[in-house]
C-alpha cells in the first residue's frame, strides 16, 4: 500500500524512482480507507535526507499511511529552506488538538548541551507529554531517546570518552517481542553520538524492557508502557552512505574522528561502504507499525 505525503515533496519523486508507492493528497481523498496517521518530529539539521530515509522504512508495509512533519516553533532550522519548512511543516499548535496513530522523534545535534540549555526543551518536553495521550505508540531516535528516558523515568545521560560511530553488533535479549520478530540472534545497526544513557542504569528501571544491545557500545532498543514507548538508541534509519558524510564533515572540521567502525569495505575509505543493516531497519519500522501502531489502533 501507498504512503501518503504533501504534494511536491521534494522525496516523492526520489521514492517513486526506487518503486515505492507514494500517494499525493489528490488521489488519497478519493479512496474509502481510513489511513494510518503518522506525525514526524524532524529534528535534525538536514531534515529532507531525514524525510528520505524515514519514508523508506516507513514505506515498506502493506498499511496505508498519512504522513505529517512536525516542527518546532521555538527553534529555526538553519540548513532547510524557509520555503520547505513553511509548506512542508506543522507546528505543535497546528496539531495538538489531533490524534495520532504512531509518531517518530528524530535524534538531534545537541548531545553536548544539558537538556534545559536546547533552545526547544520546554516545547519538546511538551510534545512528549502531548503524546501520551493522543498517539498510540511513539518512536524515540538517538538524542530524542536520551530525552525521553531523562524526562520520563529521570535517567541520565553521560559523556563518553569517544564517539560512538560506525557500525555495531547487538544481541537480542526478549526474542518474543514483537518488535523484533524476524530478527536474527545478531544483527548490525548504525550510531553516531557523544553521549549514552548507561545500560546499567536502564536495567534498573523495571518500567523499561530491554529488547537488544551491543556488548561494545551499550542499549540500543528498549519499549515501555506495552509498546506505547519505543526507544531507539542508534540510527537504523541511516542509508548507506550517511555516516561517510559525517565522516567526511567532521575531517573536513579538523575534528579528530576515526573511521566509522565495521563499515567501509576491509577497513579502507577509499572503498564503498557496506550497507549492512537494511534488513533489520525495514524489518523494525514493519514490527512497529504492525504490532504497536495497527493493531493498536481502536478502529
Amino acid at each position: 500500500m501507498p504512503i501518503k505525503i504533501p504534494e511536491g515533496l521534494p522525496a516523492k519523486e526520489l521514492l517513486e524512482k526506487e518503486n515505492i508507492f507514494v500517494m499525493g493528497e489528490t488521489r488519497a481523498i478519493t479512496q474509502d480507507i481510513r489511513p494510518l496517521r503518522i506525525l514526524i518530529l524532524n529534528l535534525m539539521p538536514l531534515k529532507e535526507k531525514t524525510e528520505l530515509q524515514l519514508l523508506r522504512l516507513l514505506s515498506n508495509s502493506p498499511l496505508q499511511l498519512e504522513i505529517e512533519f512536525l516542527t518546532t516553533s521555538s527553534h529555526n532550522s538553519k540548513n532547510t529552506s524557509i520555503i520547505h519548512m513553511e509548506k512542508f511543516y506543522s507546528k505543535f499548535d497546528e496539531v495538538k488538538s489531533k490524534k495520532f496513530d504512531g509518531m517518530i522523534i528524530t535524534g538531534a545535534p545537541v548531545e553536548n548541551l544539558e537538556y534545559e540549555e536546547v533552545d526547544y526543551w520546554k516545547e519538546l518536553v511538551e510534545i512528549m507529554d502531548w503524546s501520551k495521550k493522543n498517539v498510540i505508540s511513539t518512536i524515540y531516535i538517538c538524542w530524542a531517546a536520551q530525552a525521553a528516558l531523562y524526562h520520563f523515568f529521570e535517567l541520565t545521560k553521560r559523556k563518553l570518552r569517544e564517539k560512538v560511530f560506525g557500525v555495531y553488533w547487538h544481541d537480542i535479549l526478549i526474542p518474543s517481542d514483537p518488535l523484533v520478530r524476524g530478527f536474527d540472534e545478531k544483527f548490525l545497526a548504525p550510531h553516531s553520538r557523544y553521549t549514552e544513557v548507561a545500560i546499567e542504569d536502564i536495567r534498573k528501571c523495571n518500567d523499561i524492557n530491554i529488547l537488544a544491545a551491543s556488548k561494545k557500545v551499550g542499549f540500543f532498543l528498549g519499549s515501555a508502557e506495552n509498546g506505547k514507548q519505543i526507544f531507539v538508541m542508534g540510527h537504523p534509519e541511516y542509508d548507506k552512505f550517511t555516516l561517510f558524510e559525517e565522516y567526511r564533515r567532521d575531517l573536513s572540521k579538523g575534528l579528530k574522528i576515526r573511521k566509522p567502525c565495521n563499515y567501509f569495505s576491509e577497513n579502507n575509505p577509499n572503498k564503498t561502504p557496506l550497507f549492512l543493516w537494511k534488513a533489520h531497519a525495514n524489518n523494525l519500522y514493519s514490527n512497529w507499525l504492525n504490532y504497536y501502531v495497527y493493531q493498536m489502533a481502536p478502529f
